[in-house]
């Protein structure tokens, strides 16, 4: 997050970043932790939100995007325009069939998914068997697993890929506060 915090203000667009309760716990305490409640998550999120003044785009990576999209698919924020999730948790690792779209069905802003190929919580394959939001797009990083890390052998780089995630997030963000 931080490459593509960085890249998108080198890019003109401000990023506000927070972290949810446990991420703060893992970093004083060292420790892992379980995530928190998803009501905390959001709770957390809108509490962060609330200092967002003006139009913004929501997201996250993992589950911070799938907090960001259940948080735009409730509409109690007028000010949030888009979603953009990175590496999208569509399921728990080897749970395929324990999908993470309900809410999808009510999300109607714009969403950008950026996804790894062999993604291991959602790869082409199982995301393209989906119904996803009207207004989503995917941009699918060939290779790229949850991480939107490439193998070597797959001849791209974590580099090109944390690139073209930037320009794409970017690209979509001004559009879709533009479109407005």
């Amino acid at each position: 997050m931080d490459v593509i915090a960085k890249g998108l203000a080198e890019q003109g667009i401000r990023v506000a970043r927070f972290e949810f309760p446990y991420m703060v716990q893992r970093r004083m305490n060292g420790g892992r932790r379980p995530p928190n409640r998803q009501p905390e998550l959001i709770e957390s999120f809108s509490e962060a939100l609330a200092s967002i003044k003006g139009p913004c785009v929501v997201g996250g990576k993992s589950m911070g995007g799938r907090m960001a999209s259940i948080l735009a698919s409730e509409a109690t924020h007028s000010n949030i325009h888009g979603v953009v999730a990175l590496g999208y948790p569509f399921h728990p690792a080897g749970k395929p069939d324990k999908l993470r779209v309900d809410h999808f069905a009510s999300l109607a802003l714009p969403m950008l998914i950026v996804q790894g190929t062999r993604d291991a919580l959602g790869n082409r394959e199982e995301v393209q068997a989906l119904s996803l939001p009207r207004k989503a797009r995917v941009l699918w990083l060939e290779d790229g697993d949850h991480d939107l890390k490439p193998r070597k052998k797959s001849g791209f780089t974590h580099e090109q890929h944390l690139s073209a995630t930037i320009a794409e997030v970017a690209k979509f963000i001004q559009n879709t506060l533009i479109a407005d």
